[in-house]
């Protein structure tokens, strides 16, 4: 059998993984298999310095009830350890070494099933725990499946991933080879196939991440995006916050003739996307974020927020099939009203006027 030091190395060379982790992972599979050969009732740690594997067992009093078991084998009586340690003390621990090179072909195939056990496992935790970290990244792959529910399955390195109907842009289809685009939605464990990565391209996290690639500024730090809301396909709303007194967080974004954004918009199958400024002030915020439409006021109770508009620019507030308002109340977390701002004249002479003439027509 090789020195156990040598097989960490190789395995940690061969599968890219953390020395320190798999030899943790090393130790458990010596100990598990000493388990299995000898017996679960005996106590075994391995040395980490080096990787020594031992058996402890705990002095205990002569007239401990713990050695009248049979499987006592973590147990030794006083009076017997004093035979091997003169100066041994109840509550002390002998070590003993073991060597599992010696128990032949048995105890070879009992490590090499543990081990490759245990590092399948540290592999899938460690690829679990990099996926997990890129929750809401873009990534790309190419799509190696398309099954019958329209359920995309695209290759990401060294992992399946998968693209359900309802995460795509209404009326995107791929097909095998295509390479895509996606943000990781979700990374879950399931019991019969093991690690799952769930994509989305309708996510408002795919599209900063798509304005990250696109912008330098906001890759960089300089523009933060605050806050973004989307229905995929047709519209979105952005909120960006200069960090660089020197730098125009909506004309950045936008580029030079909206080169930028249309990059973007083009990415999302022509979604129209407005660039809003931030403001810490959540009325005005709110005001900024119905735009096109013009708000006159904006009052906030709780998590509702009343917007007072002019009559003509209820519909342009509200928007096609009430995008313009979804949008804006889902950008800023809050409930919004709107209230029609009539205008009245108190003008009591333009009003005479309005009654002559009537009264005129009617002679």
């Amino acid at each position: 059998m090789e020195k156990i030091a040598d097989i960490i190395e190789s395995i940690a060379n061969e599968k890219n993984l953390p020395l320190e982790n798999v030899k943790e992972k090393v130790i458990k599979a010596l100990t598990n298999t000493a388990k299995k050969i000898y017996g679960e009732n005996y106590d075994f740690f391995v040395d980490p310095k080096n990787l020594q594997l031992y058996q402890k067992i705990t002095v205990i009093d002569d007239n401990d009830e713990r050695l009248q078991n049979e499987n006592n084998e973590s147990f030794i009586s006083l009076s017997k350890a004093k035979q091997e340690a003169s100066e041994v003390e109840i509550g002390d621990e002998l070590t003993y070494e073991c060597s599992l090179e010696n128990l032949g072909r048995t105890a070879a195939n009992t490590l090499h099933k543990e081990l490759e056990y245990n590092i399948q496992k540290l592999l899938e935790e460690t690829i679990f725990e990099k996926y997990q970290k890129m929750c809401g990244k873009m990534v790309f792959g190419s799509v190696v499946r398309v099954d019958s529910e329209e359920n995309t399955f695209i290759e990401i390195d060294e992992l399946r991933a998968f693209l359900p109907r309802k995460n795509r842009i209404k009326g995107e289809k791929f097909k095998v080879g295509d390479v895509v685009k996606s943000v990781i939605r979700r990374v879950y464990r399931d019991k019969n196939s093991g690690i799952k990565i769930e994509l989305s391209r309708t996510s408002p996290k795919f599209l900063e991440a798509l304005l990250e690639s696109e912008v330098p500024e906001i890759k960089d730090g300089f523009v933060k995006i605050c806050a973004s809301a989307r229905i995929p396909g047709e519209r979105a709303k952005i909120v960006l916050m200069s960090n660089n007194p020197n730098i125009d967080a909506i004309g950045s974004t936008v580029g030079v003739k909206g080169v930028r954004i249309n990059a973007v918009s083009g990415e999302l199958h022509g979604e129209n996307i407005d660039c809003i400024e931030y403001c810490n002030e959540d009325a005005l915020l709110i005001s900024r974020a119905l735009a096109p439409a013009i708000i006159s006021s904006v009052q906030i109770e709780d998590k509702k927020a009343i917007a007072t508009l002019n009559s003509e620019q209820k519909s342009k507030a509200i928007g096609k099939n009430g995008i313009n308002i979804r949008l804006a109340s889902m950008l800023t977390g809050y409930e919004i009203e709107l209230n029609e701002n009539k205008i009245q004249s108190s003008d009591n002479s333009q009003n005479e006027v309005f009654k002559n003439l009537q009264d005129l027509f009617k002679n």
